[in-house]
C-alpha cells in the first residue's frame, strides 16, 4: 500500500475514534404506529428507531444542471442534491425530536457532477488543501456514516484519503482489503449506540457494516491495481455480521454499493457487481440493507434468510440525491435483550421541499465557481449539433469524439511499431440532451456530451476481434422484423443502458436490426475500397479505459495497451476545440455505419 493509503487508513480510524466519542443521540420512549400506548395497555413496551438512507448522490448539492446552466429538472419534475436531502432529514429530526435517527449514505459521492470534477481535476482539494464540496455539503447534513462506492476511486486513492479526512464521519469499506498486508484498507464497520428515552433508559447499539463494489478492481484498475484487492461481497458481510453481533450489536444494518439484481456488467472472474438480494438471503444476522450503485427506486422489499427464516429489509433510494429511504424499526426487550417487533420503509420525494440554506451557504462559493468554469466558452460552432439521435443514426457530434481520440492516438504512435496500422476509434452515446449549439460552445457543452471522468488507451485488435466487438454491441437494439413500424422509443432493449451502446469510426459496417442478437454485422469494410476487413487484419482501437479495463464484459478489447498517456477525454475534446477556435463538421463527420433491414436502410423520424 502506497503512503498515501496508509494516511487514508490513519485517517479513518481517526474519524471513527471521534465518532464513538461523540455526544449519543437522546431519544424518548415511543410507540410504533398502531402499537398500544404502554401506560394504559398491558404488553411489552416499544420503543423506534428511525434511519435515514441515501446513495449515489455523485457530486450534486444544489438543485443545479451545470450542463444546462439552470435548475435540474426532468420530465419527471425530480429534483437533485444533498441540499435538498438535508431540508427532508431535518425535518424528520425536528419531527422525532427526542427519539433515535441515523443518517447513512450507500455511496458514489464524489463523482458525477462538474462541480465534483472540478475539485479533483481543476483545482483539486489534495494540491490546494480545500474542503471538497461533498465533504461540506455532508458535514452540515451530519451523517452518521458513508460507504465508499466504485467511483470513489476514480480520482485516485489520494483524493480519497484527502476526501475521507474531511469528513466528520466514518467512512466504511469492509471489502477493500490493502493488498500488501491483507487487512482492511479502511472501516469496515461502526457501532452507534443510541439511548431510547430520557435519562437511565436502555441504549441500543446499531451495527452499520460498508461495502463497495468489486467492479472498482476493474472500473478503476490504474489506480488500484497492487494496492487494493476487493473482496466478494457477500463473503465478506458473512465474516464481519457475527464479529458486529459478538461486540454487542443489537441491530445490525449493511450499507452496500451494489445492486440487489445478482448480475454483473462485467464477466465471472470478479465477485458478484450486484449482489444484494444474495446477502440478505444468505447471511444471517442482517436486520436491514441500504444499497445503491443501480440508481433504481426500490421503496421495500423483503428477503427472506436461508438460514434464519428472519425478514430482511432492503431499500435503495434511486440517485443524485432525488429521493431519501426511511426505514423505522419497531423494538421491545425481552429478557435483557433487543428484538425487533416490526420494521418498514417508505420513500421520500426531494422535489417536495426547499433546498436547506446551511448546505447551500457551506458550497456557495464553489458552485459559484464551478458554474463560472462551465460556461467558458471554448469555440463557436458553425451548425447545432445534436447527441439526440446518436444511439441510431450515425451523427457528426459523435463523430467528433471519435476523430479526437483518433487524432491523438495516431499522433502518439508516429515513429512506433505500431505507427503503419490504421488507428479505429468507439465512443457511446453518453447523453440523448447533448448539444453543441450553433454559436458559442461552451465547456459546459462539452461536458454534456462527454459525461464521465474517462481517460483515452488504445489496444490493438484483429478484424475477427473487431467483429466479435460491434456484434456484442449490436445486441443493444431490439429486433425489429422487415416491415415492422419504427419507433425509435423502443429502438433500444431496455436492459441495455445506452452507455453500453458502442460506435466505431474508420470502418464502415451494417447493422441488420431484423436478424437476430450476434449475427447483425452484414457489412464490414474498409472505408473507400469497399473491401471485406479480413479476420486477421490489424488495427489499433482508441477507447475509453472503462471499457479496456472491461467495463460492459465487451469481448476481446481487455488487453495490454499500446497507448495510455492518463489523458481525460473530456479535456482532449475541450483542448482540441479552444486550439481550433471553431467546430465544423466538415472537418470530422464521416457517415460509416447505418441500421438496416434485409439490406434496406431503416428510416427514422428526424428529431
Amino acid at each position: 500500500m502506497t503512503s498515501s493509503s496508509g494516511a487514508s487508513r490513519r485517517q479513518v480510524l481517526a474519524v471513527a475514534a471521534a465518532a464513538a466519542t461523540a455526544p449519543l443521540i437522546a431519544a424518548a420512549p415511543a410507540r410504533a404506529a398502531g402499537s398500544k400506548d404502554p401506560k394504559t395497555a398491558k404488553g411489552p413496551k416499544t420503543w423506534d428507531l428511525t434511519v435515514l438512507g441515501t446513495s449515489d448522490t455523485h457530486g450534486n448539492v444544489y438543485n443545479w444542471d451545470y450542463y444546462r446552466d439552470a435548475e435540474y429538472d426532468d420530465s419527471k419534475h425530480n429534483d437533485v442534491g444533498v441540499a435538498k436531502l438535508a431540508t427532508l432529514v431535518n425535518q424528520i429530526r425536528a419531527e422525532r425530536a427526542g427519539r433515535a435517527t441515523l443518517v447513512l449514505d450507500a455511496g458514489d459521492t464524489i463523482q458525477g457532477t462538474p462541480l465534483a470534477t472540478y475539485y479533483a481535476k481543476q483545482e483539486p482539494i489534495t494540491s490546494t488543501g480545500e474542503t471538497h464540496p461533498m465533504a461540506n455539503a455532508m458535514n452540515i447534513l451530519k451523517y452518521d456514516a458513508v460507504t465508499l462506492g466504485n467511483h470513489e476511486f476514480n480520482y485516485g486513492l489520494p483524493l480519497l484519503a484527502k476526501w475521507i479526512g474531511q469528513l466528520g464521519f466514518p467512512a466504511l469499506a469492509a471489502n477493500a482489503v490493502n493488498a500488501a498486508t491483507g487487512k482492511p484498507a479502511y472501516l469496515p464497520y461502526v457501532i452507534k449506540e443510541v439511548r431510547l428515552g430520557g435519562h437511565g433508559a436502555p441504549k441500543l447499539k446499531v451495527g452499520i457494516l460498508g461495502l463497495t463494489n468489486p467492479g472498482v478492481a476493474i472500473w478503476d484498475k490504474g489506480n488500484v491495481e497492487g494496492k487494493l484487492v476487493f473482496g466478494d461481497m457477500v463473503e465478506t458481510a458473512a465474516r464481519w455480521v457475527p464479529v458486529m453481533r459478538a461486540r454487542g450489536a443489537d441491530l445490525v444494518i449493511v450499507s452496500a454499493h451494489g445492486g440487489d439484481s445478482g448480475t454483473s456488467s462485467y464477466g465471472p472472474e470478479l465477485p458478484n457487481e450486484n449482489p444484494c438480494a444474495m446477502i440478505a438471503e444468505q447471511v444471517p444476522g442482517i436486520d436491514a440493507i441500504l444499497f445503491g450503485h443501480a440508481h433504481n427506486e426500490v421503496v421495500e422489499k423483503f428477503v427472506t434468510n436461508a438460514r434464519t427464516g428472519a425478514q430482511v429489509l432492503l431499500s435503495e433510494p434511486s440517485k443524485w440525491g432525488q429521493r431519501l429511504t426511511r426505514m423505522d424499526f419497531t423494538l421491545t426487550r425481552e429478557r435483557g435483550c433487543w428484538k425487533v417487533v416490526s420494521k418498514h420503509a417508505t420513500m421520500l420525494n426531494t422535489n417536495t421541499v426547499v433546498e436547506d440554506p446551511a448546505v447551500l451557504a457551506a458550497v456557495r462559493g464553489q458552485h459559484t465557481k464551478t458554474v463560472s468554469y462551465v460556461n467558458t466558452v471554448v469555440a463557436r460552432s458553425i451548425v447545432e449539433l445534436s447527441a439526440a439521435e446518436s444511439r441510431y443514426r450515425d451523427t457528426p457530434i459523435l463523430d467528433f469524439i471519435n476523430h479526437v481520440q483518433t487524432e491523438v492516438v495516431t499522433a502518439a504512435l508516429a515513429g512506433t511499431e505500431h505507427a503503419a496500422l490504421p488507428v479505429l476509434s468507439i465512443a457511446a452515446p453518453f447523453s440523448r440532451t447533448a448539444v453543441f449549439p450553433a454559436g458559442d460552445v461552451r465547456i459546459r457543452d462539452v461536458a454534456g456530451l462527454y459525461v464521465y471522468d474517462n481517460t483515452l488507451e488504445a489496444v490493438v485488435l484483429t478484424g475477427a476481434e473487431v467483429r466479435a466487438y460491434l456484434e456484442y454491441s449490436a445486441k443493444y437494439f431490439t429486433t425489429l422484423a422487415v416491415g415492422a413500424p419504427v419507433d425509435p422509443a423502443t429502438i433500444s432493449d431496455p436492459a441495455v443502458p445506452d452507455y453500453n451502446y458502442d460506435v466505431f469510426s474508420g470502418l464502415d459496417y451494417d447493422i441488420d436490426v431484423s436478424r437476430p442478437v450476434g449475427q447483425r454485422i452484414t457489412r464490414l469494410a474498409l472505408p473507400g475500397t469497399g473491401a471485406p476487413v479480413a479476420d486477421d487484419a490489424r488495427f489499433v482501437v482508441a477507447v475509453n479505459n472503462y471499457r479496456r479495463s472491461g467495463g460492459g464484459n465487451f469481448p476481446g478489447i481487455v488487453k495490454p495497451q499500446v497507448y495510455n498517456a492518463q489523458q481525460e477525454i473530456r479535456q482532449l475534446l475541450i483542448d482540441w476545440a479552444q486550439e481550433r477556435g471553431t467546430i465544423d463538421p466538415a472537418d470530422f463527420f464521416v457517415p460509416n455505419w447505418r441500421l438496416v433491414r434485409a439490406g434496406v436502410p431503416v428510416e427514422f423520424p428526424t428529431v
